[in-house]
């Protein structure tokens, strides 16, 4: 949910950032909060790869009190479907040092899909790099783990 921070999505994408070898860093498989607060996404494997699938948002409802769709996909098909359970992260591969690369993010504030790499910081928190063609050309958005639980939404 990059673009809800009121940023242009390609400048709110998050950065590679540097830690420890794999075998030193914890994982980053459970729930994080995107940098704006307002999606909680849980990292989970997907077979040799790790995914990422919203399953909290802060205000779940549109305007109209419906559940918040995918509008913004360039697919009309894809349009109708719910933003809550959406998987927003796909692909990665580790890249031997800890961290996941050649990924994809998806971001339904504009629905584009961008190249992504994401790796656990020393600090807990999580780096993760949208970019098109160029990874030094990205961005970097940093996610947190939630104080507490988050109810899933509907």
């Amino acid at each position: 949910m990059f673009a809800l921070c009121r940023r242009p999505a390609w400048l709110v994408l998050a950065g590679l950032s540097i830690a420890g070898s794999a075998a030193a860093t914890p994982s980053i498989t459970g729930m994080w909060l995107d940098e704006s607060g307002r999606a909680g996404i849980d990292i989970e494997p997907c077979g040799a790869s790790v995914c990422g699938t919203i399953r909290w948002l802060k205000l779940p409802l549109d305007e109209q009190g419906a559940p918040k769709t995918d509008k913004n996909n360039p697919k009309p098909e894809l349009q109708a479907r719910k933003i809550c359970g959406l998987l927003m992260l796909y692909g990665f591969t580790p890249d031997g040092q800890g961290g996941w690369k050649s990924g994809w993010i998806y971001d339904p504030a504009s629905g584009k899909t961008y190249n992504s790499n994401i790796h656990l910081a020393s600090d807990g928190t999580l780096a993760v790099r949208g970019y098109i063609q160029f990874a030094f050309l990205g961005e970097t958005q940093t996610w947190t783990k939630p104080a507490s639980d988050l109810p899933p939404c509907k």
